[in-house]
């Protein structure tokens, strides 16, 4: 007896900050099953294609991919119940979505805040979770903040987007602290425009590098009052990677 079909599907987890919160790229299903359930970008792998390439062409048909930072194989999700009718395994991606940027989106696409997912298809509000749990670590030991943020920022803009990311408060003076030290920022010699309230201009900052690297293996972004790793975050104990 020969085993029914296992089909390969390929789906993308784009997130960005959006009115200062962490959301997700989804589009509305117009078609069973669960039609009417919104769901990540994606689709199923062509016979000719490798997973990478199939999840670039897949997001071209949602979003100007030119607008997407990174994009990094997230994991394989492969429950036989995840999908009725055959089973089908996914590989999703993370992507990442800079704050300045602003890539058209077709009527039937919108970005949803993850921390309040509207009805979703299939198990992709898990997918999204996991993307976010991918973002968190990593912006403990790598410089991936670069893809959030927009290409010049104040250090009070860059720490709302680690606090949207994260999901807890961060000090502005110890992110300043230790993406200086790890060498991440380089000021840009502007200032911004003071508020209504006036005082000090602030200094105007941009990423060293817009790829991503490693910069601390062992870094740990943690909540204030928390005495031990971060469990959603890489495990270490780097005392200048802690951002109460």
């Amino acid at each position: 007896m020969t085993s029914p079909p296992v089909l390969h599907e390929v789906l993308a987890a784009v997130l960005g900050i959006r009115d200062g919160r962490l959301r997700v790229l989804l589009w509305q299903r117009a078609l069973d099953p669960e039609a009417g359930r919104w769901a990540l970008p994606g689709g199923r792998l062509a016979a000719d294609e490798d997973v990478e390439t199939s999840v670039r062409r897949q997001l071209a048909e949602k979003v100007d991919v030119r607008g997407v930072a990174h994009v990094e194989q997230l994991s394989v999700f492969s429950d036989p119940g995840r999908t009725p009718g055959p089973r089908t395994i996914a590989t999703a991606f993370l992507g990442l979505v800079p704050s300045d940027a602003d890539p058209e989106l077709p009527p039937d696409t919108a970005w949803q805040a993850v921390d309040a997912l509207p009805e979703t298809a299939f198990d992709h509000a898990a997918i999204a979770g996991s993307a976010r749990g991918r973002l968190r670590a990593k912006l403990s030991y790598t410089n991936l903040g670069f893809a959030l943020a927009p290409s010049e920022f104040t250090i009070s803009a860059l720490r709302e987007h680690y606090v949207a990311a994260l999901g807890h408060p961060v000090s502005a003076t110890n992110l300043q602290r230790v993406l200086t030290r790890r060498g991440l920022l380089a000021p840009t010699g502007e200032v911004a425009p003071s508020g209504r309230s006036g005082g000090r201009p602030a200094a105007v900052f941009r990423f060293t590098d817009r790829a991503l690297r490693v910069t601390d293996a062992f870094a740990v972004l943690r909540p204030p009052g928390r005495s031990g790793p971060d469990p959603t975050v890489w495990p270490g104990t780097a005392p200048d990677a802690v951002l109460p």
